[in-house]
C-alpha cells in the first residue's frame, strides 16, 4: 500500500460540487485533497487526447463527449419496464469538471416552490428565502469579488427559433420570461454556462484558478473504493490508482461529491446503506440506512419532430460540409453560431393545462433533428441532413421512484440503477398531456411558413393510448439523476447540514442530497448546494475550534 495522503478535508469527486467546494474550502486556508476518478481536462495536460479535450471546452462538443469513454463512466441502466424494457445509457462525467464538462450547459435554478417543498420535507434551512441568495453567491469568486461563473443566452439565433418562441406565445405561454428571475413562466433562448463561445465548466471556473494554491492537492485517475472509519467516525478514504491501494486521511471531514450514482455506491461499499443489501454482498454494516441509494429520481424527456420545408434554416445542414466549415470559422472569429449550442436553443417553463397553479413542464426546442439510426450505430449524436425541428421536454415533478444499488463488493463493478420511468400512472397521464401541448405549439401560425409535416410520431397518431405507447418507446433521460442520498427528517440518510446520519465526519454534497428533484436542469441547483455546503462546513469548523479553545 502506498504512503498515505492527508488533509483537513478529503473531497471525493471533482464534478460541479467538488470543484466549487475545493475552491471555497481552500480559499479559507484549509488543506484540501480532491480525488477524481477521471483525467485532467486542461489541454496542456492531455495532448494525446486533443480532440476529446477540444470537445470538452466547445459547447456543441457535448454531443460527442456524452459517449466518449475517455471522459465518461459509461453507465447503463437496467431494463426499465415503463419504457418497454429498454436500457438507457446514463452518461456521467469522469474528468475534472465531472458532468459539468459534458452536459448541455443549460443553467436554470428551478421554481422557487421547489425549495419550499424541500423545507416541508424536513430540509430546514433550504426554503427559497434561504437558498435564493446562495444561488447568487455560487456564481461569484471565492472572495465574493466579481463574477466567476458566467451565464449567457445561447448566441445561436435564427428565424425558426424566433418562430418557436412566438408559437409558444400563440399557444398561451406568457411573454417576458426570465427563467432565473421573477417571471419564471415562459420560454426564451436557453441560458447557458458560457463565455466567449466556450463552456464554463466547474473545473474551468472554480478549480483551475484554485489549483494555484499550495493548500489544494488534486489527484486524478484514482478510484475511491470506500470510506475508512474508526468506530463510527469517518477518518478518510481508501483509493486505487492502477493496481496500488492508498489511504487519504481527513483531519476534519470526508465529503462525498461523487454524484447521484457514485455517492450512494461508495456509501454502500463503506457499510452505510440498506443492511440486507450490504450483507448480501459481504459488506460489513456500519449503519443500517435503508434509504441510501433509494428514492432515485430523474426526468423523462420526449417530444415531437417535424420536417421543415426545403431551404428552411436548420442546424441539420450546418452540421456537414461547407456549412460546418463556415460555422467553425464563425466560432473562431465571432464566438457564436452552431458550436455554441448546448442541449437546446430554446427552453422554458410552461403549464400544459391552464387550470394548473404552477408550470408543470419544461420545454426544449432546437432547429434540428437527430438521425437516430446513425446515432445508435456510432454512439455519437448525428444530425439528419434534411432540415428539421424538435420540440421536446419533460414533466418537472415526476412521481416515479427508482434506486441505485451495488451488485458486488468490487468497487470497479458498476451499480445497478433504475429510475422506473413512467411506473406511476400520474406520470403517464402527464407526459401525454405534455406531448399534446408540444404538438399544439408545432401547429401554431408562427411556424406555418417553415413546417412541412410532423415526422414522429406522425399526425395520424392521436389517441392517448397510442401516444403513450410512442412516448414509452421514444423517450430518454435528460441526465438529471438525483435524490439517492436525500437530506430531510429523521428517516432521511442526511440531516439538513448534509451530514450522514449515524456516523461523524462524513457529508454528501451533490445532486443525490435533493429531497425531490428540482423543476428543471439540475446543474444550477448543484452549484447552490455546494455553495451552501461550503458555508456550513466552514461555520461548523469555526464552532468546533471555538469550543476547543
Amino acid at each position: 500500500m502506498a504512503a498515505a495522503l492527508n488533509a483537513d478535508y478529503v473531497i471525493v469527486g471533482a464534478g460541479s460540487a467538488g470543484c466549487l467546494l475545493a475552491d471555497r474550502l481552500s480559499a479559507d486556508g484549509a488543506t484540501v485533497l480532491l480525488l477524481e476518478a477521471g483525467g485532467d481536462d486542461r489541454p496542456t495536460h492531455n495532448i494525446k487526447n486533443a480532440q476529446t479535450i477540444f470537445n470538452l471546452h466547445v459547447p456543441v462538443g457535448w454531443t460527442t463527449v456524452m459517449s466518449d469513454p475517455l471522459v465518461n463512466w459509461g453507465y447503463t441502466s437496467e431494463a426499465i419496464d415503463g419504457i418497454k424494457g429498454r436500457s438507457l445509457a446514463f452518461p456521467r462525467g469522469r474528468v475534472l469538471g465531472g458532468s459539468s464538462s459534458i452536459n448541455g450547459l443549460i443553467y436554470v435554478r428551478g421554481l422557487s416552490e421547489d425549495y419550499d417543498g424541500w423545507r416541508q420535507l424536513g430540509a430546514t434551512g433550504w426554503g427559497w428565502a434561504d437558498v435564493e441568495p446562495v444561488f447568487r453567491r455560487s456564481l461569484l469568486r471565492a472572495n465574493g469579488n466579481g463574477v466567476a461563473m458566467h451565464v449567457e443566452p445561447v448566441p445561436m439565433r435564427e428565424p425558426v427559433g424566433d418562430a418557436v418562441i412566438e408559437a409558444c406565445h400563440q399557444a398561451g405561454v406568457p411573454r417576458g420570461a426570465d427563467l432565473n428571475g421573477k417571471q419564471q413562466e415562459g420560454v426564451c433562448y436557453s441560458p447557458q454556462t458560457l463565455r466567449n463561445g466556450r463552456r464554463m465548466s466547474a473545473s474551468v471556473v472554480f478549480l483551475h484558478p484554485a489549483m494555484r494554491r499550495p493548500n489544494l492537492m488534486v489527484e486524478t485517475d484514482v478510484l475511491v473504493t470506500r470510506v475508512t472509519f474508526e468506530g463510527r467516525r469517518a477518518t478518510g478514504v481508501e483509493f486505487r490508482r492502477g493496481g496500488e491501494l492508498s489511504i487519504a486521511t481527513a483531519r476534519r471531514e470526508v465529503i462525498l461529491a461523487a454524484g447521484a450514482i457514485n455517492s450512494p455506491k461508495i456509501l454502500q461499499l463503506s457499510g452505510v446503506g440498506p443492511a440486507d443489501l450490504l450483507r448480501k454482498h459481504g459488506v460489513a454494516v456500519i449503519v443500517d440506512s435503508p434509504q441510501v441509494g433509494q428514492n432515485m429520481q430523474d426526468h423523462y424527456t420526449a417530444g415531437v419532430r417535424a420536417r421543415l420545408k426545403p431551404g428552411s434554416p436548420s442546424l441539420n445542414q450546418l452540421s456537414y460540409g461547407l456549412g460546418l466549415a463556415g460555422q467553425v470559422a464563425r466560432w473562431l472569429t465571432r464566438h457564436d453560431g452552431l458550436l455554441t449550442v448546448g442541449g437546446a436553443q430554446v427552453t422554458g417553463y410552461v403549464r400544459t393545462r391552464p387550470e394548473f397553479d404552477l408550470p408543470d413542464a419544461q420545454l426544449f426546442s432546437s432547429t434540428g433533428t437527430v438521425d437516430y439510426a446513425a446515432t445508435v450505430k456510432t454512439g455519437k449524436v448525428t444530425m439528419e441532413r434534411q432540415p428539421g425541428l424538435s420540440i421536446g421536454g419533460y414533466t418537472m415533478r415526476p412521481l416515479s421512484r427508482g434506486y441505485v444499488n451495488i451488485q458486488s463488493a468490487d468497487p470497479a463493478t458498476h451499480p445497478v440503477m433504475n429510475p422506473n420511468y413512467l411506473s406511476d400512472t400520474a406520470d403517464q397521464a402527464a407526459i401525454v398531456s405534455l406531448f399534446k401541448f408540444q404538438r399544439k405549439i408545432l401547429n401554431q401560425p408562427a411556424l406555418a411558413p417553415f413546417v412541412e409535416r410532423e415526422i414522429s410520431p406522425g399526425a395520424q397518431v392521436t389517441e392517448d393510448a397510442e401516444l403513450l405507447d410512442y412516448l414509452r418507446g421514444a423517450g430518454t433521460t435528460p441526465f438529471h439523476y438525483s435524490c439517492t442520498v436525500a437530506m430531510g427528517g429523521e428517516s432521511a440518510p442526511l440531516d439538513p447540514r448534509l451530514c450522514v446520519r449515524g456516523v461523524a465526519g462524513l457529508r454528501v454534497v451533490d445532486a443525490s442530497v435533493m429531497p425531490a428533484i428540482s423543476s428543471g436542469n439540475t446543474n444550477a441547483p448543484v452549484y447552490m448546494i455546494a455553495q451552501k455546503a461550503a458555508e456550513m462546513i466552514l461555520e461548523d469548523a469555526k464552532s468546533t475550534a471555538a469550543a476547543a479553545a
